[in-house]
């Protein structure tokens, strides 16, 4: 007993400062992440704000038929298509990233660059937002005014037009994002062997060939967990790109409204608190679904790669 109470208080000593440093990240998962989830029955209820959240009556699935009643096709669709265009295009913008990075060195034009590509993350998208519109706005917008007209072309009425919407949405993610995410890239090529890249110009290779056949396969487990979080989230969206950067404009909903912004449409403007609730378990079970599939597939093809 001594001997075991001994452990135990060693591994307390041990792991004690590290608990505690880890304390206020575990507090606000609990609150934010996990005291939510106890009100996952309102998705199953007919919310009454006179009745209160128990004295609200059940209404069984009639929230999940209301939810896929209403153009549920389109906001899927426009969901996972996003998601899946940011999951390809911003991994492999990342990855570009971060290997033109590492291989500028440890000056202060490194410096320089990464606080210029994390800079667009650090911003609103409110901010971001009316940045766009700055640049889309049909009388003033840059441009209509300057870059159409140079071309001798007519101006496009920007926020009224879907069409453009998937391709514009899809850059100003890419701007905000890509930075950031190309700092985990960046610390794993970091943590790369350098003898690896010393043999390797030692036997001939080119600086293209060390990055083909050292640097991308490397990286390969951080591409695997990070692109399986990601997957995870895919029936999720960023409420600010696709809210604030179309300004809520009505002509683009059939390529801008996502689960998210249309959660948000029927919380704010019908009050509708099951339907959201409804909406957000829809999205917590489909993603871990696909968490599940994901990594069942990984772990047949790459079973050191799997996440669990």
């Amino acid at each position: 007993m001594k001997s075991t109470t001994k452990r135990k208080n060693k591994g307390l000593a041990k792991n004690g400062p590290l608990l505690l440093i880890a304390l206020p990240g575990i507090t606000y998962l609990i609150i934010n992440n996990y005291i939510p989830m106890f009100g996952v029955f309102l998705a199953f209820k007919d919310y009454n704000y006179v009745k209160g959240i128990f004295g609200s009556d059940w209404c069984g699935f009639k929230n999940f038929e209301y939810l896929f009643s209403q153009d549920a096709f389109t906001i899927a669709r426009n969901t996972i298509l996003y998601n899946l265009a940011f999951i390809i295009l911003g991994t492999i913008a990342a990855i570009f990233v971060a290997i033109l990075m590492s291989e500028l060195g440890t000056k202060f034009r490194v410096k320089f660059f990464q606080s210029s590509l994390l800079l667009p993350n650090i911003l609103s998208w409110v901010v971001i937002g009316f940045v766009g519109f700055a640049f889309l706005n049909s009388d003033t917008g840059f441009i209509n005014n300057t870059v159409i007209e140079l071309f001798g072309g007519k101006d496009v009425a920007w926020y009224t037009t879907p069409k453009y919407w998937p391709i514009i949405l899809t850059i100003v993610f890419m701007w905000k994002n890509v930075g950031y995410s190309s700092i985990i890239y960046m610390a794993s090529i970091a943590g790369i062997d350098k003898s690896i890249f010393e043999a390797a110009k030692i036997d001939g290779a080119t600086k293209l060939e060390q990055i083909k056949h050292i640097t991308i396969p490397m990286l390969r487990p951080t591409v695997t967990i990070l692109t399986l979080m990601a997957i995870g989230r895919i029936f999720y969206s960023d409420f600010g790109l696709f809210y604030q950067v179309p300004m809520n404009s009505g002509a683009l909903y059939d390529v801008t409204q996502t689960i998210d912004t249309y959660v948000y449409h029927g919380l704010m403007e019908l009050n509708n608190v099951g339907m959201s609730a409804a909406a957000g378990l829809y999205q917590s079970v489909i993603g871990f679904v696909l968490v599940i599939s994901a990594n069942a597939v990984v772990r047949k093809v790459d079973n050191d790669n799997a996440l669990f």
